[in-house]
């Protein structure tokens, strides 16, 4: 029996070769979704709109953004370092609602969902500028939902932190010893969440199902930001 979660609905996935873009893509059309992948940056002002427009109708947004954490003491963080960290992950964000979001008004319905990181709900030694744009990520996503709840769109994130993804956890990293070593040390759940695990959890805020969810932010992290 195919499977009919997503089917009939039309979703761009940003940043699609990225971070969880990969498997996003394969899950999403395994759930009969028409999935639009885009590998562009985004980080040109005009660039989100033109990608909106060029995409057509839309039923859902997966907005994946990803760069490589920058890892500076935070005394050291210079400013282009912290203009270009929210020039990939929060201002093309708030360009991408800006432009999917008055068809979805239009007819009262529509799915955003940001891939976002659980480093802004748990404070990381050396993270000060990643994690500020990924708090900015959140607390966006917080005020969105709320505003356009009324018209049957439904803006929601996941913070993720320990999923496997070849962006933030590649196979040289996994591999190290260290690495398993604090990974039973910090994660209650003992593991990488997996990719599908995660992409899965997507999918179904993308769907039907999700109609009730309005701001939230979804730790997906094995247990990370409580322990």
């Amino acid at each position: 029996m195919p499977d009919t979660l997503l089917s009939g609905k039309r979703v761009l996935i940003t940043h699609a070769d990225l971070f969880m873009g990969p498997v996003l893509c394969e899950v999403f059309a395994k759930h009969g979704a028409t999935v639009i992948a885009s590998n562009d940056p985004l980080t040109g002002e005009d660039t989100p709109a033109a990608l909106v427009a060029e995409s057509g109708p839309l039923d859902a947004l997966v907005a994946n953004l990803a760069i490589a954490a920058p890892t500076t003491l935070t005394t050291e963080v210079t400013e282009q370092e912290w203009q270009e960290t929210f020039g990939a992950l929060v201002h093309p964000l708030a360009r991408l609602c800006r432009a999917v979001l008055p068809g979805m008004i239009e007819k009262r319905a529509g799915k955003i969902v940001v891939m976002g990181s659980a480093s802004a709900l748990r404070g990381i030694k050396r993270t000060s500028t990643y994690s500020a744009a990924r708090g900015a990520q959140l607390a966006y996503v917080q005020a969105v939902g709320v505003e356009v709840a009324p018209y049957n769109i439904q803006v929601n994130a996941i913070a993720q932190n320990f999923v496997d993804n070849p962006t933030y956890f590649p196979a040289d990293v996994q591999a190290n010893p260290r690495f398993q070593e604090r990974l039973k040390r910090e994660v209650p759940l003992g593991r990488l969440v997996s990719a599908k695990e995660d992409a899965e959890f997507a999918a179904y805020l993308c769907s039907e199902n999700a109609n009730c969810f309005v701001g939230q932010v979804f730790p997906v992290c094995g247990g990370w930001v409580t322990r």
